[in-house]
């Protein structure tokens, strides 16, 4: 059985700024907001978010398929994934267009501000769940082109496949309609905490109302955590210490990796929350979103260190195909 990723294919600009973006907002002038930051460092990588979901499974050794559309410059990116065991049968290369690019700049506090090229990717309503592989266990919806969001969500609503909803950057661009139905019937939606604050506000639901429409409501909060909310119960989990904190972009994606892995694998809540806590904390260690690697026994040995008891052992189990690095 195989997680397919879906959502953006990109390219990414990070930009770190030394200083804090609330030191140059002035509230009495926010209508006429005009500012620019001389940052201190410029990285190109690979990124986007089907990628990062699928790369991060495949760390932890669940199989992953990608869904998505890039453009003509991706040919290599495609390649690279699949050189890492990712099936890359439903990635499509658009030929007249340029691959998603992001730009982010992060301030000294972990603060973010992104924007963003849909190029190839506003083409991804043209793909469905027959692009890729067969009989899929969970589909991670992930920002993207909106028809494209709700074409899977209904495909998977007709095929009786669990999805993990995952609307972030991409709810400025959905209407209210189209956000309650990708929550309704859901297995997991999840967001960072700004991001569900705004899905309650739009739709008029608290977090205990949201997970009456799905299965979990996860609101990741970054170096302080997450917190896990179902019908019957609510966790907070605490995040892992980083070693050192060089930029936070695609943590959050490595959160939704190993949170959907440790649960195909049969983790209770609240040790699941852990091990994703763990897989994000290594992007936040790196500069790019898929630019870490561990083996097995690292991560097992890291994760006994940062919450001091044993990783679960089902978490390596066979499903399908192992792809984490043998030590």
């Amino acid at each position: 059985m195989t997680v397919v990723a879906t959502g953006s294919i990109a390219f990414d600009y990070i930009l770190s700024y030394a200083g804090r973006f609330r030191d140059h907002i002035l509230l009495e002038k926010t209508h006429i907001l005009n500012l620019s930051f001389l940052v201190d460092r410029l990285e190109k990588r690979r990124g986007g978010v089907a990628a990062n979901y699928a790369y991060n499974l495949a760390l932890l050794g669940y199989p992953s398929a990608i869904l998505a559309t890039a453009g003509r410059d991706a040919g290599d990116y495609h390649d690279w994934l699949a050189a890492r065991g990712i099936d890359v049968q439903g990635l499509r290369l658009v030929d007249d267009v340029m691959t998603a690019t992001g730009f982010t700049t992060t301030d000294s506090e972990d603060n973010q501000l992104t924007g963003y090229y849909g190029g190839a990717m506003l083409r991804a309503d043209a793909l469905g769940l027959d692009d890729t592989v067969g009989d899929p266990e969970v589909v991670i919806v992930g920002p993207n082109a909106p028809a494209a969001m709700a074409r899977l969500v209904r495909e998977c609503r007709d095929r009786n496949v669990r999805w993990v909803y995952d609307p972030s950057h991409q709810l400025s661009s959905m209407d209210v309609a189209d956000l309650k139905d990708g929550i309704s019937g859901a297995w997991i939606l999840i967001g960072n905490d700004y991001e569900l604050e705004l899905i309650q506000q739009r739709t008029e639901s608290d977090l205990a109302a949201l997970a009456q429409e799905c299965g979990i409501v996860v609101t990741t909060k970054g170096r302080h955590g997450s917190r896990l909310t179902t019908r019957s119960v609510d966790i907070e989990a605490p995040a892992a210490a980083a070693h050192k904190e060089v930029d936070p972009t695609g943590a959050g994606d490595a959160y939704r990796a190993g949170l959907v892995a440790s649960l195909l694998q049969g983790l209770e809540l609240d040790d699941a929350a852990l091990v994703a806590s763990l897989a994000a904390v290594y992007v936040v260690e790196q500069t790019g979103t898929v630019e870490h690697e561990y083996t097995r026994d690292e991560f097992a040995q890291r994760f006994a260190t940062a919450f001091g008891k044993p990783c679960p052992p089902q978490l390596f189990k066979p499903a399908g195909l192992h792809l984490a690095r043998e030590a």
